[in-house]
Parts: structure tokens; C-alpha cells; sequence
């Protein structure tokens, strides 16, 4: 009769059951790594897999890999070049796709109803029953029952992708950045039929008056004002509908994430490059000059690291690569690039890392006209640059040169308690 009290070891499972733990998708890549060193149960051979993986860690990395949704989508070229860029290791190429996928801004909720509140003159709110301010969340009705992932705001319009890959758009239609191919104003969201057929939107970006989807085939579509170069098709005119970035179409060119700009926007690939085009004031771009680029460029500065986001805004641009670093380039914006030897308004023409950051492991950056905000993989927040308005959550600074953090305080709610001081 069995010991009902002795213990059971990981290493008496069945190695088919190890496998199965190893692979329902809730570890990190980082959690696999520290397996294969703690123990020989996931770094030794169990006849579970092919000779040419290291060891069944290994082997449940690669089964996640090519099971997820970024990796699954690209083509054989883009894999391959992947696989190059990571050494051969299929820890570092799982650690590459969940870093893009933390870093991405998306939202998983259960219901997935948007509420939004603000300044409704242009019914970018998407609300058609008022032209006033809305002052608390209230949910859009015109997309109730439709399940949306990210919302992405311009300066008077709002876009809005599904779960489904689908694209709302509401508010003001000068330029065609709502994407219907005319210049009418939409008061409520309207669904942008002409993206059918190229694919399922899986990421969405907005500058003031355009905006940049990312597909699941790794092809960017942009549309709306043209006066920046920000569309990326070598041209400044206007375009009504989403029109492909040829830059994007070649067969190894897999952009996975964007970032728009106030005049310039940036792209990051599969392989974990970076490609920037638009204005190129104060360095923007990061081509080490001032050069406008009128098509999608790669920033050959990064190509020896591993990006695994990039963040765009007025004239800089931040580039968050996979060991946890951060890039920084352009106007320093009042400190919000976070470098305390330079001035309020200098340039910095070239990627440089934040060196007040290396100690921490940043997991996602965003930022704004002048502040900026990094998360790191231990929770905390750090917020440097313009504090006027309160924007880095401190009330006792008016600016920060240096990453200063930013604590939240708990309040009863936030613990559980009931308002009546039980």
C-alpha cells in the first residue's frame, strides 16, 4: 500500500507529464532556464524529443515558439533570420516573443467593453449624443458586444482594434486618418471595410492625424496625413485608404510592432531590428544626423542588439532592447530622455543607454511630449522630465533629469477594505 504521506519529487512524474507542465505557456522564458540549471530531470535526454535539442527544456522552448502568435505568422526567411539573431537558442528566441508581446500595451479583460471620457467637440469620445466634455468613463455603445484589444488616440480621432483583428475608427476626417477613403466625420465608430482581405490587425498606432496597423503577416498599412513623411511611401500627400508600406512587403522584413510619432514614426521587426522614418529633427531617427528619411530606414546603430520595443513622440524616440536596456535619442525635451549631463534642449544624435537605468530591468517604456515612464520587470515605475503638471505622479518635483521613482500609495479600496474603516 502506498505511503499516502511520503512526498513526490518533480523527478518521479512521467517525463511526458514534465513535458506538458513545461509547455502550457505560463512560464517565462527565463523560469525555463533556471530549470535546466537546477536540475537534470528537464536538462537530460528522456527519448521525448530530437537529438538536435540541448535538452527537453530546450525542446518545450521551441514548441512554444513556433505556437505563438507573432512566430507562428512569419514567414520561413523571417524565422530563420530569428533564429540567427538568437544564437540558435530557442530560450532567447521564446524570451524575444514574450518581451514583444509584455511590452506591447495590449489589454485582456474579460469583457472587453471600451469606456472613454474626455473632450468630445470632435466626437473622438464616440459618443454622437454630445459635443461636451464627457467627464466619466462612459462605454461606447456603438461597439458593445464587440470585444477590442487596444485603443489608440490622435489628436481629435480614435481608432480602435478588435479582438478579431478589426478596425473602428471615430472624430475628425480631414486627412483620411479615419481610413474610409473620403474626409467625412465619423461621430461613432465605423468599422474600415477596405482593410479586408489584407489580413488580421494584430497592432495599432497613432500620430496626430495618421495611423500605422500592424497585420499578422508582418505588413504595415498606413493612411492619413502625409506632411511629415510619417506614411512612409516617399511621399507627402494625404492617403484616404491604408495603403501597404513597401519597405514592409519584403520576404524578410516581418514588422511585428510600431510606434507614431509627432513627426516621425519607427518599426520594429521580427529579427529584432529597427526601422525609422519622417522628420529627422534633433536626430529623431537615430541615423546620427537631421536627415528626413521619406522611406522606412534601418537604424544601424541598434543592429547588434535585440530590440524588443520601440516608443516614439515629439522628436525622440526610445528603443527597449531584450537584455532590459534602454536606447534613448533626439530632443532631450525637458529632460524627458532621460540623460542628467545634458541640458533641457540639447540633442542627442545617436542611440545612447540610459545609464541611470542599468540596474534595472525596464519591461515596457512610454512616453510624452516632455515626461516619460519605464515599468520595470519588478513592478516599479520610474518617471523622468517635465513634472509641472503632476505627470510623474510626484508633488514636490518640477522636473526630473534623473529616473526618479514613482510609488502608489494603497488606499482602503486598493486593500480589500471596506470604506466604513472595518
Amino acid at each position: 500500500m502506498a505511503d499516502k504521506n511520503r512526498s513526490v519529487s518533480i523527478e518521479d512524474l512521467p517525463s511526458h507529464l514534465i513535458f506538458e507542465i513545461l509547455t502550457t505557456g505560463r512560464l517565462s522564458a527565463v523560469d525555463l532556464a533556471c530549470l535546466e540549471l537546477t536540475s537534470r530531470t528537464f536538462g537530460g535526454s528522456h527519448g521525448l524529443y530530437p537529438q538536435k535539442f540541448r535538452s527537453l527544456v530546450d525542446f518545450a522552448a521551441y514548441q512554444l515558439c513556433v505556437s505563438h502568435r507573432v512566430y507562428s505568422g512569419m514567414g520561413w526567411n523571417a524565422q530563420k533570420g530569428l533564429f540567427g539573431r538568437c544564437e540558435g537558442n530557442w530560450k532567447r528566441v521564446l524570451r524575444f516573443l514574450q518581451a514583444v508581446e509584455e511590452s506591447s500595451g495590449m489589454v485582456k479583460t474579460s469583457a472587453s467593453n471600451v469606456f472613454t471620457c474626455g473632450d468630445n467637440s470632435s466626437f473622438c469620445c464616440g459618443h454622437n449624443d454630445t459635443n461636451r466634455p464627457i467627464f466619466r468613463p462612459r462605454l461606447v455603445e456603438a461597439l458593445k458586444g464587440v470585444p477590442c484589444k487596444q485603443v489608440a488616440v490622435g489628436l481629435n480621432f480614435t481608432v480602435f482594434l478588435t479582438r478579431q483583428g478589426q478596425l473602428y475608427t471615430c472624430g475628425t476626417n480631414t486627412h483620411g486618418q479615419l481610413g474610409h477613403g473620403d474626409t467625412q466625420d465619423r461621430p461613432t465608430p465605423k468599422i474600415i471595410e477596405l482593410l479586408e482581405g489584407v489580413g488580421s490587425v494584430v497592432q495599432i498606432a497613432a500620430g496626430p492625424s495618421y495611423v500605422l496597423a500592424v497585420t499578422d503577416n508582418g505588413v504595415v498599412y498606413s493612411f492619413g496625413s502625409g506632411s511629415n513623411l510619417c506614411l512612409g511611401h516617399g511621399e507627402q500627400h494625404d492617403e484616404f485608404r491604408p495603403r501597404a508600406i513597401q519597405t514592409f512587403r519584403r520576404k524578410d522584413i516581418h514588422v511585428v510592432h510600431v510606434s507614431a510619432g509627432d513627426e516621425h514614426a519607427v518599426a520594429l521587426d521580427s529579427s529584432g531590428f529597427v526601422y525609422s522614418w519622417g522628420k529627422g529633427y534633433c536626430g529623431a531617427l537615430g541615423h546620427g544626423d537631421e536627415i528626413d528619411k521619406t522611406l522606412p530606414a534601418l537604424v544601424n546603430c541598434l543592429k547588434s542588439h535585440l530590440a524588443v520595443q520601440v516608443c516614439a513622440r515629439k522628436r525622440k524616440t526610445f528603443v527597449l532592447v531584450d537584455g532590459g536596456s534602454v536606447y534613448g535619442f533626439g530632443w532631450m525635451g525637458f529632460g524627458s530622455l532621460g540623460f542628467p549631463d545634458r541640458g533641457v534642449s540639447d540633442k542627442v544624435m545617436r542611440p545612447r543607454v540610459l545609464d541611470s537605468l542599468r540596474a534595472r530591468h525596464v519591461s515596457q517604456i512610454s512616453t510624452g511630449l516632455y515626461h516619460t515612464v519605464v515599468v520595470t520587470n519588478q513592478g516599479q515605475m520610474f518617471g523622468f522630465g517635465d513634472n509641472e503638471r503632476a505627470q510623474l505622479g510626484h508633488d514636490t518635483l518640477r522636473g526630473c533629469l534623473q529616473p526618479t521613482e514613482i510609488f502608489v500609495q494603497e488606499t482602503a479600496d486598493d486593500t480589500g477594505l471596506a470604506s466604513e474603516g472595518k
